[in-house]
């Protein structure tokens, strides 16, 4: 099976050797994604707007590959903090409609550049 990397400009850059995502046959893998912004490479203030922030540059890649956050069938959330869980629910049900995503969520001791959330995620294309 051959693999394909997906990059776009309307996601941040990989900031290590790695690809935004990597479709193989009909499944894409997202890489993890953290709240900077595309545009100006800063970290958002917040978990609200890093997690907002998180989605866009999650739906950026999906569409890059040809798909939408519809096709997420798993996500992995990453917290500097579980305090945060119950806002980042409400802001997850903004970008994601029944059925949701499998998930995982989990508390980190730290994310890259002192992050509040990071989420990677699984779609699977039409």
């Amino acid at each position: 099976m051959s693999r394909q990397a997906i990059q776009t400009a309307a996601a941040p850059a990989a900031i290590g050797p790695y690809s935004q995502a990597i479709r193989a046959g009909n499944t894409v893998y997202l890489s993890g994604q953290i709240g900077l912004d595309p545009a100006t490479g800063s970290l958002r203030e917040g978990v609200e707007a890093q997690a907002h922030q998180v989605f866009a540059n999650l739906e950026a890649v999906a569409d890059a590959a040809g798909g939408t956050l519809a096709q997420v069938v798993k996500l992995t959330l990453l917290l500097a903090d579980l305090a945060d869980f119950a806002r980042v629910n409400e802001i997850m049900t903004a970008h994601f409609k029944p059925p949701y995503p499998a998930r995982a969520t989990y508390q980190v001791a730290a994310l890259p550049r002192a992050a509040r959330i990071e989420v990677e995620a699984i779609l699977v294309l039409d």
